[in-house]
């Protein structure tokens, strides 16, 4: 079974393979998420929300990315893979603090802890070149680091640790049905929301928040498409739902305090894009 596409693509072409018994390689046609190497499928009700993860007993056989067709494509889908990679490291260190096991179900590895971390270094050092080079539709060395980030560094790494509450604001915003904002673009809000969650001091919430302003990726509900109490609170809660990785957070979290905990986010950065 062969994927050429987007996450959607892919994520379909893994679950065929898998109850039809063959081997899947994956050609992906944009870096808007990690899907291409991870051994999972997202699965989604009629109506968009979030259903569940379907894991299989082993990742694809290959991943095979052509850069200059990553090049030739909108620099918004590259601009979500950013956002999506984002989270892969502040969603590990969470993890791996509270010894959950990994997204895959082991133990959470140094290796994959590592893997993690330098997909966050390489987003830092890279991306605006590679923005650059993608909007210009050319390959440079900037844009192939960005794409092994995207791709590979994002989804093996996140495969070996796990997800925590960036992801599971993203599928809590499912639940509204409807949004338009790409994956990538939703953990990264998602990103500074755990960022609060946990308490992490004024400068390391500024860095993060600056990265996404550099890059494009939102930084307010209203990007997002979200407006309203009632959302944020429907929200908040079908992120909080049992299961959800949000769950790997120390101290745990209520529907209640990650409700407050969006409201304050969205008011740190309304504030900050008002400056």
């Amino acid at each position: 079974m062969v994927a050429i596409g987007g996450g959607s693509a892919v994520d379909t072409a893994k679950a065929t393979a898998h109850y039809s018994g063959r081997k899947v390689v994956i050609i992906p046609t944009v870096a808007a998420t990690d899907a291409p190497c991870t051994g999972l499928s997202v699965i989604y009700n009629d109506d968009g929300s979030f259903d569940k993860y379907l894991f299989y007993p082993e990742n694809p056989a290959a991943v095979m990315v052509d850069t200059q067709v990553i090049a030739n494509a909108p620099v918004r889908f590259l601009v979500a893979g950013m956002g999506d990679a984002l989270g892969t490291y502040f969603e590990g260190r969470a993890s791996i603090r509270t010894e959950s096991p990994s997204l895959e179900g082991t133990g959470i590895t140094r290796a994959g802890m590592a893997l993690a971390e330098l997909c966050y270094e390489t987003l830092r050092d890279y991306s605006s070149q590679a923005i650059a080079a993608c909007e210009n539709h050319v390959v440079t060395p900037a844009l192939e680091n960005i794409v092994e980030a995207c791709v590979y560094l994002s989804g093996v790494g996140a495969d070996n640790v796990n997800c925590a509450a960036d992801h599971s604001f993203y599928n809590g915003l499912t639940s509204l049905g409807g949004h338009s904002a790409p994956h990538g673009c939703c953990v990264a809000f998602g990103t500074l929301v755990q960022l609060v969650l946990e308490g992490v001091s004024q400068e390391e919430f500024e860095d993060v928040q600056s990265y996404c302003l550099e890059v494009g990726l939102p930084t307010t509900l209203a990007e997002l498409g979200v407006s309203g109490e009632d959302d944020i609170r429907k929200i908040a809660e079908a992120a909080c739902v049992p299961g959800e990785t949000i769950h790997n957070l120390a101290g745990d979290v209520t529907p209640d305090e990650l409700f407050a905990v969006i409201v304050a986010t969205d008011a740190l950065d309304r504030a900050r894009a008002a400056e």
